[in-house]
């Protein structure tokens, strides 16, 4: 038969329970964000195909401009193919078929082929009635006469 043992107070910590509580305080607290804040965006995106004209400076200071068409688009920006090489930050001019420019900046640039890059774009000012989107997304904020 094994010998009895006393059971441990519950409230009388154990060690490895103070070594626990050691560690945590060094290190800082990890919050765990909600689903609805790691995928929460700032307007619902939209697949959607726009040509649009892309104007803007290179290095040497050379105005040039390249036709393409969007991929996504939502109120705040979106994302296009360019064949011309950008940087991320650079500003350059979106220009929709209506004529209608918006200033604009290159977030992230992806080169999915050897044939152009994707590039992710933001306004400088949100600009939801740029895109030809009959019924926008409730949170685009925009409203059609």
């Amino acid at each position: 038969m094994l010998p009895r043992t006393e059971a441990r107070s519950v409230t009388a910590p154990c060690v490895f329970q103070k070594l626990a509580n050691r560690e945590s305080s060094r290190r800082p607290e990890l919050s765990i964000p909600d689903a609805n804040h790691v995928n929460r965006r700032r307007s619902e995106r939209v697949m959607l195909q726009v040509p649009v004209t892309v104007m803007t400076e290179t290095h040497e200071r050379e105005q040039v401009q390249e036709e393409t068409q969007t991929l996504v688009v939502n109120a705040h920006g979106g994302l296009l193919k360019l064949k011309m090489e950008v940087l991320a930050g650079q500003p350059f001019v979106l220009v929709n078929r209506k004529g209608v420019q918006e200033q604009c900046h290159v977030v992230r640039i992806d080169q999915p082929s050897p044939d152009y890059y994707a590039v992710a774009f933001q306004f400088d000012e949100p600009s939801p009635m740029f895109w030809p989107v009959t019924f926008p997304p409730a949170d685009w904020g925009a409203k059609r006469a």
